[in-house]
């Protein structure tokens, strides 16, 4: 059981060095990994070129460090400004496949430079819905980006889905391309659950359950994500890591750093084994009341966590 940030982190001083250093040390401390750079030199992922990102921050601490890149299906529609007829749709598929291709290269890149995960990160995945054509470009995309990744095939690839839902477009869309895991923000996209209740269980988990809105918020609904995931096609708790959902670039550092701190928690309790000592740490009313943010796959009643 593992906890990671799946966006931006704010950026606690001015020098952007300096900064992406407190980060990774905040990271360090509250038990996160893999570690990112908080997405400081690139917040809204408008770049693919990211080996020297990587580097700078796999340079700062003795954990592994993943570099999350734009998908190429999200690209396109970033760089579409036309109306969305038949002339702009092949237009955008054209970049898409093109970037899917320089995609690709930059993983080979970052795969020989020794990153041991990369994650592709699609904003847009909630248009896909249920039109074929969309389905076939986003499937034909990540079938580029994913052919011979990595030397020996030794990179981690996952796919994360955020900003929306897209389980309309189905599994057999979103996970057709050979990704070893599917980070989804549960909460911009609650119907992700029914994603994650298709993946196989031979596939990783990233549950991202923990908001950027700067309230409290306890580590019990977060368990529970972890163990309903953990349960779905038998996958085990080996296969799960909690995640953050959406950005947190708004949050105060203070705040920032609590936050880390609880999903680092929430996944150490969540690595344990059942005991009177950790349900009596649990509010299960916290996990009754929170539960339908979390979206329609949960169970029809809370359980406690095993």
């Amino acid at each position: 059981m593992f906890a990671t940030l799946l966006g931006c982190l704010p950026r606690p001083v001015d020098d952007l060095d300096r900064a992406i250093e407190l980060v990774v040390r905040a990271q360090e401390d509250a038990g996160l990994e893999p570690i990112t750079d908080g997405r400081l030199r690139d917040p809204n992922l408008q770049s693919i070129s990211a080996l020297d990102i990587w580097r700078f921050a796999a340079g700062l601490t003795e954990r592994a460090v993943k570099q999350a890149l734009p998908g190429p299906y999200s690209l396109g529609w970033r760089l579409d400004s036309g109306p969305a007829d038949r002339t702009s749709r092949t237009s955008r598929a054209s970049r898409t496949l093109a970037m899917a291709e320089a995609l690709a290269a930059e993983i080979d890149a970052l795969a020989r430079a020794g990153c041991p995960l990369v994650e592709i990160e699609e904003s847009e995945a909630h248009r896909i819905g249920e039109d074929e054509g969309e389905r076939r470009l986003f499937r034909e995309a990540h079938r580029r980006l994913t052919e011979g990744s990595g030397p020996g095939g030794e990179v981690h690839l996952s796919l994360s889905i955020v900003g929306g839902s897209a389980a309309e477009a189905g599994v057999e869309t979103v996970l057709e391309a050979p990704y070893a895991s599917l980070a989804v923000d549960l909460i911009a996209g609650p119907d992700n659950w029914n994603l994650v209740t298709r993946v196989p269980g031979d596939r990783g988990i990233v549950a991202g359950a923990l908001s950027g809105r700067e309230i409290d918020e306890g580590k019990e609904v977060l368990l529970w994500a972890a163990h309903y995931a953990a349960s779905s096609g038998g996958r085990g708790l080996v296969r799960v890591g909690l995640g953050s959902a959406g950005s947190w670039a708004n949050l105060s550092w203070e705040v920032a750093v609590r936050r880390m701190r609880l999903l680092g928690e929430a996944a150490r309790l969540a690595s344990l084994p059942p005991s009177e000592d950790l349900a009596r740490s649990l509010d299960p009313r916290s996990i009754s009341s929170r539960r339908a943010a979390l979206g329609h796959g949960a169970p029809a009643s809370p359980r406690r966590p095993r």
